[in-house]
């Protein structure tokens, strides 16, 4: 009888522990729920600071007690940058479907919160271009500094093609490495059909419209050529849009020169006007820090649970074939 109380007694202090993690538990998640779920959280950090560290440690290896001394005085006189203008420094790395515009419009507006005429935005700029509407809607977000009369540089370290020289030309100025690839300023689509093959099996494809001209090419339908006509006119039009918005903003352009869809690298890119120096990024920021502080600003965008388990599994094949690969080489 004294093993069942005792068991029994055991049974209730497990049974008012468990209750007790539940209810806190949900208190915990009840909370979670009422608060608005954040988009993402922001990054800034000081490129001004972190350089001057960069500077600090290697002279204190290079010079001797002494010399690091008077350095290091000479040094605080000069880093008193309060004062200073700032340089804000902004990263876009775009995919074919623009899916980055949505942390540069975050970006934008915090910097517009704070920035003054006397500042600078600095955009990294790296895309091979993509969507019309993703990389538009980028260019209008980098259209919204100049609206402030707020001056902004373009850096095209690798390569700012149609989309991305789209949003690269609104720039007051654009700077390029040598062999950057800059241009193609032109239009594209393309699609398979598969009409025939459907045709050769005998299957059958029915599609419905309300609109002559609501599906002018298809998949799997018979093409016809007054719908070939009708998507290429569609095209020329939005290449029209494109040149007058690339002109507009670059006026020293030959449009009709260099709006055949052909890129170019930096150097030529540079003959044609296209850009307006041959630099790298990072040239261009250490030459800023010696007279302007320089902030970048980074918004991270909160990644959803199957997101963030999807990455983790792609890190985790990523270092098991660099693993494998190791392997193979040393053996």
């Amino acid at each position: 009888m004294e093993f069942l109380f005792d068991y029994g007694l055991f049974l209730a202090k497990a049974a008012t522990i468990v209750i007790a993690v539940g209810l806190i538990i949900g208190l915990i998640a009840g909370a979670a729920m009422r608060q608005k779920p954040k988009k993402g959280e922001f990054q800034f950090t000081d490129l001004s600071d972190e350089y001057r560290q960069l500077q600090t440690e290697l002279q204190g290896e290079l010079l001797d007690k002494k010399a690091f001394k008077r350095w290091s005085k000479q040094q605080k006189k000069a880093e008193a940058t309060d004062a200073l203008p700032t340089t804000f420094v902004i990263d876009f790395h775009g995919s074919m479907a623009a899916a980055e515009v949505d942390a540069l419009r975050e970006e934008v507006t915090a910097v517009l919160a704070v920035a003054t005429p006397e500042d600078e935005v600095f955009v990294r700029l790296e895309s091979g271009g993509g969507v019309v509407h993703g990389y538009g809607l980028g260019a209008s977000q980098l259209d919204r500094i100049r609206q402030r009369d707020i001056n902004l540089t373009v850096a095209v370290d690798k390569v700012a093609a149609s989309g991305g020289y789209m949003m690269a030309c609104i720039a007051h100025r654009i700077i390029a490495a040598p062999f950057a690839i800059i241009g193609s300023i032109g239009v594209l689509a393309q699609l398979p059909n598969f009409h025939k093959f459907l045709q050769k099996n005998n299957i059958d494809f029915e599609q419905f419209t309300a609109g002559e001209f609501k599906r002018t090419v298809t998949l799997f339908g018979e093409n016809t050529e007054k719908g070939r006509q009708k998507f290429q006119q569609e095209l020329e039009q939005t290449h029209h849009l494109f040149k007058d918005h690339v002109f507009t903003h670059r006026e020293v352009l030959n449009i009709d020169e260099v709006a055949t869809g052909e890129y170019w690298l930096g150097r030529q890119a540079l003959e044609l006007k296209l850009v307006d120096a041959l630099q790298t990024s990072d040239d261009y920021l250490i030459e800023q820090i010696s007279h302007r502080r320089v902030m970048q600003v980074k918004f991270q965008q909160r990644k959803k649970l199957a997101e963030r388990m999807g990455a983790g599994a792609a890190s985790a094949l990523e270092q098991l074939w660099q693993k494998l690969s190791s392997f193979h080489w040393q053996k």
